[in-house]
């Protein structure tokens, strides 16, 4: 908790100014180029992620098929190599459409509880992608790049987690500290991966496409623990009225 606590002090300490946020001297034109590309290419794939959940609503098509087939198809991109630009933006885009298929259920769920739920969720999401990932653009180049140790080793305790939960039992306490812990752990990976992927442009590595899966795995896990947390404070208050109601 120290090592996040660090990065909002560290943020709090510096002198923020409008000319602070033109700041992007450290950013070489070059990988400046590079970061709007992989934005372009991150938000193409948020449209293809929209199709895929959309097409869950149409036809029920999400599950256990669509998730293990966004699996594959992540895999088969990052086996492709990087000079076959066209069928690897192709993967990228399918596997986002598998994607947003997969979640199709918790949006549907959505959409019958509270649909400005969704909305929220999304902004909320949006919200944080922007703050956190200008927040890593602006500070110094690998100032963050040392939580990426602690953001591992939270990912690891949240499979014990679930392993532990699919064992022996999982009670509504457990899940929800394992989606707010997951959130946090996400969160931070948006600082991390930012700046990771600054760090590995200016050494040459300009791969956008691979750089845009990282940060849509990153966007999508964010969302869908926003959502899933909103989803239950409506639920909540739903009974809460219906409590009053009956009273």
């Amino acid at each position: 908790m120290d090592a996040f606590s660090s990065f909002f002090d560290s943020r709090s300490r510096s002198n923020w100014s409008y000319d602070t946020l033109k700041n992007f001297r450290q950013i070489s034109p070059v990988v400046q180029t590079h970061l709007k590309r992989v934005y372009l290419t991150l938000c193409c794939a948020l449209i293809a992620s929209a199709v895929g959940a959309y097409l869950h609503l149409l036809w029920n098509i999400g599950g256990y098929l669509t998730t293990f087939a966004g699996l594959g198809t992540i895999i088969w991109l990052l086996s492709t190599p990087p000079y076959q630009e066209q069928k690897r933006v192709s993967l990228l885009m399918t596997s986002a459409a598998f994607e947003g298929a997969s979640i199709g259920p918790l949006i549907d769920l959505a959409i019958q509880i509270d649909p400005s739920v969704l909305i929220a969720a999304f902004v909320g999401t949006a919200l944080a992608f922007a703050c956190f990932s200008g927040a890593a653009m602006l500070a110094r180049r690998r100032e963050y790049l040392y939580l990426g140790g602690l953001l591992s080793s939270g990912v690891s305790i949240l499979l014990w987690l679930h392993f532990a939960a699919s064992i022996f039992g999982g009670s509504t306490a457990l899940f929800m500290i394992e989606i707010y812990f997951g959130l946090l752990v996400f969160v931070g990976y948006m600082v991390v991966d930012t700046q990771d992927i600054i760090e590995k442009a200016h050494l040459g590595d300009l791969d956008y496409v691979k750089h845009a899966l990282t940060l849509f795995t990153d966007f999508v896990a964010v969302f869908v623990r926003i959502l899933i947390i909103m989803l239950k404070n409506s639920a909540e208050k739903g009974e809460k009225k219906k409590k009053k109601r009956s009273d």
